[in-house]
């Protein structure tokens, strides 16, 4: 029997910030959280049901990784065009320490508009990572400073709030843009 290959909207492994392959695991991806978006709005999951969403986990201070990651999400959302606004895109902190709601409004100021930033105590991150399987740790620079390691996949979830598939991290632009065509059609 030949190999099984993964399937483009189920796939079986993703990549984190420092390049090391990160399991998927077979559980439910995507779920309860309790965050504060970049406006000081408390939110939860429930507030972006109805439309699909785009979502990624990352910090304000990553030098490479995410400042990339929210740039290739304004290209894709100014590839789509109107079809983007049938989208949510959010940014979640994984770095309560620093990325305050206003941190998080400042440095969106970069990006487009409609990506929403959210950020939390420790705790409700922690929780909304579990909600994602999403890895994330904090990594001490010499100096005394330090930096997060992170997953660097855009998780996909439908209307429903179902995972639906991930763009991966330098994933084609083309790949990337099917995928989300694909998801705005499903609803």
């Amino acid at each position: 029997m030949p190999p099984r290959k993964p399937h483009p909207w189920r796939p079986d492994s993703h990549q984190t910030a420092s390049g090391k392959p990160g399991a998927v695991q077979s559980l439910a991806i995507g779920g309860p959280f309790r965050l504060t978006d970049h406006r000081g709005r408390p939110v939860t999951e429930q507030d972006f049901r109805g439309r699909p969403v785009a979502i990624f986990f990352g910090f304000t201070s990553c030098p490479d990784v995410c400042p990339t990651t929210l740039n290739e999400m304004t290209s894709f959302i100014e590839a789509m065009g109107a079809d983007a606004d049938r989208i949510q895109w959010l940014f979640v902190s994984v770095d309560s320490e620093r990325d305050t709601p206003q941190a998080m409004a400042n440095y969106l100021e970069a990006f487009d508009r409609r990506i929403t930033g959210l950020s939390g105590t420790e705790p409700q991150i922690a929780e909304a990572a579990r909600s994602f399987r999403v890895y994330y740790q904090r990594v001490p620079l010499e100096g005394g400073g330090y930096t997060m390691d992170h997953s660097a996949s855009i998780f996909l979830l439908d209307a429903e709030g179902r995972f639906a598939g991930t763009v991966d991290y330098k994933e084609s632009e083309r790949v990337a843009l099917e995928k989300l065509r694909l998801l705005v059609g499903q609803n």
